[in-house]
């Protein structure tokens, strides 16, 4: 069967950034068993021969109209399906859907009958508020890192942006390259509604990455590598605070001073 990747190769290189990032997932420990989730607009990518295409089956609900996703086309991770075989074989592991019209059914396209993630109804809430701001994001990550996770676990870090000032202080890359810092979401169910609603409202605090409590990440950028990027930086400081923790002392941390410093040379946003 000819894939829908064949002579397309900005698709090709979209999907295989998809491949690479779950890999990094998996080899970080992020991605157990069928954890987390890869959700990409790929709409600029569409041609008239693929919107040509049959489904490969009946269409299926989203739960609720989002009216921004009109003539909208995604790459979704599959359901059940576990980061390491993604990473060798993206699309057995994940399918493409379009959005129908009306916004409230999608139908998958290719290249086989891949169900997506049950998360897809809350990651297609979050493109649909993307749109609506005039966002240029187009991708979203849900990942398990260890050292962000373990942090949720004691309250003082789930308080407005004290985590988030602690994390910049680590090392100034932090603060450079996650210049927005770390949202926080009490625990709510997984996949349920509220959780979706909560990080929305986060992102639209503006945050790029939000910590979901004693569960993982969400994070949006405008390609999948980038919102790993972020989520790889914002942990790589959290290993440094508890690796500084675990040789028993309380890590020092840039001064607000020299943080401020950064934000002025770097033009960080405030």
């Amino acid at each position: 069967m000819t894939s829908i990747l064949e002579n397309r190769p900005g698709l090709a290189a979209e999907i295989g950034r998809v491949a690479e990032v779950a890999g990094y997932l998996w080899q970080k420990g992020w991605a157990e068993r069928n954890g987390g989730n890869i959700t990409v607009n790929i709409t600029e990518w569409v041609d008239d021969a693929m919107r040509a295409l049959p489904a490969l089956g009946e269409a299926h609900p989203i739960g609720k109209a989002l009216p921004h996703l009109e003539g909208c086309w995604f790459y979704c991770k599959g359901t059940q399906k576990r980061m390491r075989d993604l990473a060798r074989a993206p699309m057995a592991n994940g399918s493409v859907i379009r959005i129908l019209p009306g916004c409230t059914r999608y139908e998958i396209v290719a290249d086989a009958p891949v169900l997506p993630t049950s998360e897809l109804p809350s990651h297609l809430a979050v493109h649909d508020y993307l749109l609506a701001k005039g966002s240029p994001y187009r991708a979203s990550l849900h990942t398990h890192p260890i050292e962000l996770v373990a942090l949720t676990h004691s309250r003082k870090w789930l308080e407005k942006d004290v985590a988030t000032r602690m994390l910049w202080s680590m090392i100034p890359e932090t603060k450079a390259f996650c210049p927005r810092g770390l949202g926080m979401v009490p625990y709510m169910l997984p996949s349920s509604v509220e959780l979706a609603e909560a990080t929305i409202r986060t992102l639209d605090e503006d945050y790029d990455v939000v910590m979901w409590e004693k569960h993982g990440v969400f994070a949006v950028d405008t390609d999948i590598m980038s919102a790993f990027d972020q989520v790889d930086v914002l942990n790589k400081a959290a290993q440094i605070y508890l690796s500084a923790r675990g040789m028993g002392f309380e890590p020092e941390g840039m001064s607000e001073a020299q943080m401020q410093e950064l934000s002025t040379v770097f033009h960080l946003p405030k």
